[in-house]
């Protein structure tokens, strides 16, 4: 029997060989001229070596294990099982962006994180450009149109387009160098005329495209309790998030009074979102200017500790993600790299959206928000949590982490500094507290949505009537909810269960004073980004 450590190796190095886009975005450069196999074939090949895999991780026992391995095998067994729950699913056959999202991921990360000179890095990118092709004619031979829900089809497609665009103009745009330029271009040419014909493709699609995208209630509540290690199913989250609805809704009544003299909150986030950046630069400097007093808050206060060397830059978003996302993001440091910059990534509208969707999206980005987005995305939200987790030794908490934890954590980061006093500004608190029902209102609409009892219409009708949303956003949302589920739901859920774990950290420490909330801040996102479970198992044996 090999030891713990030996079988780690053996699996991760199977992860990343199956993987090697991911590979590359955790930093490990050997595998930057590949893309992912993305044939039938591989798909099952896949589905035989996780169940494998997941029988060999089962069987090995506690006593074998230190206490941080029994934590790492229960995340790999986790992850395995949530792989297992979704396998007859057969998303691969069901969302077109499968096909493109390796090609444009793995040539957009390896000019973004600059691990390797300028050089290598073409050779890198140009190699991959020419598998582009053969993903994308994977896709057209995978996917089934009675599979494929319609709504996926203008969202890939805009993903095509921009992706298009990105590797033809934009990318060669950036290199200095004449010669190089010249192959990017040359392979980005080839690779646009690829993803042209796959929009072709897509369009053809249209009139037999009939799938469903709804999860189903089992699967949904399968991948709660035994991916996520939660103690609730669908319907009990979707009664927490109303739950949790009504409570920020007393409060948003609360921010609304005092600021207007009014109870009908929603009313008055529609007018503060009427104070927003008039250009997509404008919004940026607006994110950056409040990322670097988020930063020197917690210094001041000494709220958490900071790595040596770590910084976040807050940059526009990528052209090839700007149709499919309507909202900011953030991309960490690789792993297994020395860096430590990562991208706070702000949403700027796709290329040619007519004027009135551009000011409507940047008023999804309201000077009173942008705060409280500044706090979740970069200090001491998701840029924090992840150079923190990267002075983890395990390779496996490094290669893996869900949203219930780095979304939760980001999201309780908020509530963290409304506590601590960072939101001064009663329009800034108020963003703060719709920031966070629009959580809860997102696990009602995903919950629904995967269990059938909501149509997408009668979700982005929610999301624009019970939430600051505009419908464009909205509309974009909901989409992102039927392509990714449970993902939404974890925002808030997460946040709840890190609050809770708190107060039991607190508890058996025997004091909740500033230098206790450090040790639990330092402590639990040093831990990675662990299912909820095993990050209450490693933190409470720091208290």
């Amino acid at each position: 029997m090999p030891s713990f450590a030996e079988l780690t190796t053996e699996f991760l190095d199977a992860e990343f060989d199956e993987s090697p886009v991911r590979a590359s975005s955790l930093g490990l450069t050997e595998y930057d001229e590949r893309l992912d196999d993305l044939s039938e074939a591989a798909f099952d090949r896949r589905r035989l070596s996780d169940s494998a895999w997941l029988e060999r991780f089962r069987a090995v026992p506690d006593a074998d294990l230190t206490f941080d391995e029994q934590i790492d095998r229960d995340l790999v067994i986790s992850i395995l099982r949530g792989r297992q729950i979704v396998q007859d699913f057969e998303v691969w056959r069901r969302q077109p962006d499968t096909y493109l999202n390796p090609g444009m991921t793995g040539i957009f990360v390896l000019f973004l994180h600059q691990l390797r000179p300028t050089n290598e890095l073409v050779d890198a990118a140009v190699a991959r450009m020419r598998l582009i092709p053969g993903n994308l004619a994977d896709g057209m031979r995978n996917l089934r149109p009675e599979m494929v829900p319609e709504i996926f089809l203008d969202r890939a497609a805009n993903q095509a387009r921009a992706g298009a665009r990105y590797l033809r103009e934009i990318l060669p745009s950036q290199i200095d160098d004449g010669p190089l330029r010249a192959r990017l271009a040359e392979a980005g040419e080839a690779a646009g005329s690829a993803y042209d014909g796959y929009v072709s493709f897509l369009e053809e699609m249209r009139p037999t495209a009939s799938g469903a995208w709804a999860l189903g209630e089992e699967r949904y509540s399968a991948l709660l309790r035994e991916k996520e290690l939660l103690r609730f199913d669908a319907r009990g989250l979707r009664e927490r998030g109303q739950a949790a609805y009504d409570e920020l809704a007393t409060e948003l009544t609360r921010c609304a009074r005092k600021l207007r003299g009014t109870d009908d909150w929603k009313q008055v986030l529609d007018e503060l979102n009427e104070d927003h950046p008039r250009t997509p630069e404008a919004m940026r400097v607006g994110y950056e200017e409040w990322t670097e007093k988020a930063r020197a808050y917690l210094r001041e206060h000494r709220l958490v500790s900071f790595p040596e060397g770590e910084e976040c830059a807050v940059v526009p978003s990528p052209p090839f993600q700007r149709p499919v996302l309507a909202v900011a993001s953030y991309m960490s440091p690789p792993p297994f790299s020395d860096k430590m910059l990562g991208h706070f990534f702000v949403p700027f509208p796709p290329d040619g959206a007519p004027e009135d969707e551009v000011q409507k999206r940047l008023a999804s980005n309201s000077y009173p928000s942008i705060p409280t987005t500044s706090v979740h995305e970069a200090y001491p939200g998701h840029h924090w949590h992840l150079v923190m987790s990267k002075s983890n030794p395990s390779r496996l908490r490094q290669t893996f982490r869900t949203p219930y934890f780095s979304e939760g954590w980001a999201l309780y980061a908020e509530r963290m500094m409304r506590e601590q006093g960072f939101f001064t500004d009663l329009r800034h608190e108020m963003n703060q507290y719709e920031a966070t029902i629009f959580r809860a209102a997102r696990i009602v609409v995903d919950t629904s949505l995967h269990m059938g009892e909501m149509t997408w219409d009668e979700a982005v009708d929610f999301m624009t009537t019970r939430t600051g949303l505009t419908e464009p956003t909205a509309r974009a949302e909901v989409t992102r909810y039927c392509a990714w589920p449970t993902q939404a739901s974890s925002y808030l859920t997460g946040s709840l269960e890190i609050a809770r774990i708190r107060e039991a950290f607190f508890a058996k420490r025997g004091a909740s004073d500033t230098d206790a909330l450090r040790a639990f801040h330092d402590g639990i996102t040093s831990s990675g980004g662990l299912p909820i479970a095993l990050a209450e198992r490693a933190v409470m044996a720091l208290a």
